[in-house]
Order: C-alpha cells, then sequence, then structure tokens
C-alpha cells in the first residue's frame, strides 16, 4: 500500500514513517508549508523544518517532497481566525487546519501521487470500524484536534504512532537514528510560534481599548482591545492590588459596549457555567441522537481537559445544547466542544455562548 506521510520535521511524523516502512509499505514522505514567513533576519521560518525532514528522509530511505499550501491555509483556515477574534471569539484553528488542509487539500495531493492513504504524527488512533479514537498517552492525545474529521476522511487516514506513548518515540527514534529524537515540540498557534501574541494579531486587526469594569460595575482600569483576552485570563491586565487583595480574572467579554468585565478570586461563581450552546454540530460517524432528543457523553472543552459528564440535546440546524453535570470554569466562545463516549471520540462544535443556570 502506498502512503504518504505528512512530515512536519517533528519526531512523531518521523516515527510513524519508520513505522509504516517496516510493516512493508511504500512510503513518502511531504513536508506541508502552511505559512509563509521571514524572520527578523530574513529568514524563512519553514526553511529548518523542511531540513530536518530533508534528513529524516535520507536516513528512513524514502523519498522526500514539499508541497506549498499557503494560499489553501489562508483562504480557509487564517481568514476564519481573524473573523473570530474580530468578533471577540477565541478560535482555535488547528481544528479547522486538520478539515481544510491536512485532509482536504493534502488529502487530495495525497492522492494525485498514487496514495491509498494519509499518515500523520497525531497522538490518536483508528479502530477496526474506522472511528476516532483516543491516544494511548493520555498527557498527549490529540483527537481533540481531530474532531472535525468526516468518516470518508477517517477512511483514508492512518495514525500510526498513536499507540506509543511520547517517551516510546523519543526512544524509538534514538535507537533508529532520527537526528530529530530530542527535537522540542511545537506549542501554541503554528503560525505564532513563539512570537507576542498581541504584536502579532495587531498586524491584522486594529485594536479597539476600552473599558475593564468589576461584576459590581466599577471601573478599574482599560483593556487594549477585547481579541487581546480570554475567559478566566488572570494576567496581563495590569488592575491588581485593588479589592480584597485577590487577582482579577477575566469572566465576560461585553462586545456590545467593548468592555471586559472581571472578577475577583478564581472560584468566583460568574467563572463558571453548566450550559453551553454549540453550532457547527459534526460528527466523525453518525450522530449519537436524533434532534430534539438527549444523550449521555463525556467533553473536553479545551484541550487535555479531562472528561466530562454532560448531557447533549441535539438541535436542528447542527447546533446543541449542553448541560454539564459538574460547574465548568471558563467555557470560552470560539473554543470546540469535542464529544467522547468512552475513548472513541464522536465529534463536537463551536461553542457560542454559555449560562450559569
Amino acid at each position: 500500500m502506498r502512503v504518504v506521510v505528512g512530515m512536519s520535521g517533528g519526531v512523531d511524523s518521523a516515527v510513524a514513517a519508520w513505522l509504516l516502512k517496516q510493516q512493508g509499505h511504500d512510503v513518502i514522505g511531504v513536508f506541508m508549508k502552511n505559512w509563509d514567513e521571514k524572520d527578523e533576519h530574513g529568514h524563512c521560518l519553514a526553511d529548518q523544518d523542511w531540513q530536518d525532514v530533508q534528513q529524516i528522509c535520507q536516513v528512513l530511505d524514502i523519498p522526500g517532497y514539499a508541497a506549498d499550501f499557503t494560499q489553501e491555509y489562508k483562504e480557509r483556515v487564517f481568514f476564519a481566525f481573524l473573523s473570530e477574534y474580530a468578533q471577540g471569539l477565541t478560535p482555535n484553528p488547528d481544528v479547522l487546519c486538520n478539515r481544510e488542509i491536512k485532509f482536504k487539500a493534502f488529502l487530495n495531493f495525497a492522492e494525485k501521487l498514487g496514495a491509498d492513504r494519509l499518515a500523520t504524527g497525531h497522538f490518536a488512533r483508528l479502530d477496526p470500524e474506522n472511528r476516532l479514537v483516543k491516544g494511548t498517552d493520555g498527557n498527549k492525545d490529540q483527537s481533540y484536534f481531530l474532531y472535525m474529521l468526516r468518516k470518508e476522511q477517517l477512511r483514508k487516514a492512518l495514525f500510526p504512532a498513536g499507540h506509543l506513548t511520547k517517551a516510546q518515540i523519543r526512544a524509538l527514534a534514538q535507537n533508529i537514528g532520527i537526528p530529530v529524537y530530542a527535537k522540542k515540540d511545537s506549542t501554541g498557534i503554528c503560525f505564532i510560534g513563539e512570537r507576542n501574541f498581541r504584536q502579532f494579531l495587531s498586524q491584522y486587526l486594529k485594536p479597539n481599548p476600552g473599558l475593564i469594569r468589576t461584576d459590581t460595575g466599577e471601573v478599574v482600569g482599560e483593556h487594549q482591545g477585547l481579541m487581546y483576552y480570554t475567559l478566566g485570563q488572570r494576567k496581563g491586565m495590569g488592575i491588581g492590588g485593588r479589592g480584597d487583595g485577590r487577582s482579577f480574572f477575566v469572566a465576560h467579554k461585553d462586545t456590545a459596549r467593548n468592555e471586559l468585565i472581571v472578577v475577583q478570586g478564581n472560584d468566583h461563581p460568574l467563572l463558571y457555567t453548566d450550559a453551553v450552546w454549540v453550532d457547527q454540530l459534526t460528527w466523525t460517524h453518525e450522530p449519537p441522537a436524533q434532534p430534539g432528543c438527549e444523550v449521555e457523553l463525556s467533553a473536553k472543552f479545551r484541550y487535555r481537559q479531562a472528561d466530562q459528564q454532560i448531557t447533549l440535546t441535539i438541535q436542528e440546524n447542527n447546533c446543541g445544547l449542553i448541560s454539564c453535570h459538574q460547574p465548568q470554569r471558563a467555557v470560552t466562545p470560539g473554543q470546540s466542544a469535542v464529544f467522547y463516549r468512552g475513548d472513541i471520540c464522536l465529534g463536537g462544535g463551536i461553542i457560542r455562548k454559555t449560562k450559569r443556570n
């Protein structure tokens, strides 16, 4: 079977490619270039990763190519990212990238190379029925970011390293001579990387400063633009040392008044919610219930969160109401609520609003 592996220049995709070759597959490594930007010295930020991919492919004795998806990424992911931030939301571009770029644009590219399957280094698995399953390493499981994939895409997918832990992957890579066995994991949003988030965002969206108010209505400062803050945030507001001395936390973004609402104390009731409305519901296979029906599931409202018990009522137009069995802290509009039944990832939706009953 011919398998194209999406190579990032990191250790996970390198080991995924090695495992597939050990299984006897015809493996082709392809580096995806999704973002075109240079650093302050004029060097392309993707160049080092591409060099690492070339070294990995040489060690594994597989062909290695590069493919440019920067235009598709801007049109299908980045512009949506900016639109959400402009509305005061906190989007997660990685989930959209997986659906629109890696398992659509890149999958189409792989099929033109004659590929039967597309593999990545994600920490996730597929069961015999091709259902999306959590990766074995609970601390690294990435099924949360893959929930937008549909069954047609999953039929073409492989996650060869999903049964391994990160420590096992690094040890295996070192033993077989993969040069990036100790390379640091990439973190954060891929096109921002280690750069200052506010500086990056201000290049594309004009900041709109406004007032910071407490939940009692007292003005305690000025924010630099609602897009720079997320619910539950503690640092970066410049309003410490007031009231009862406890830290302030972002509890709400009042987009109509362009005001940031803050509360004191990590356990303030306004930081918690037990009702969450979602839209853009999407399922990896079949929906777990029909519209108008309730179903008991578990959910994650952020990456690496422990599974939370919920009741989901599926509504018309791919919308839903989540009733949380325990109040949830800092559930953030724009992020994803992802649903599970045991280790199986069923799908998810985009959080639009929350309420404390």
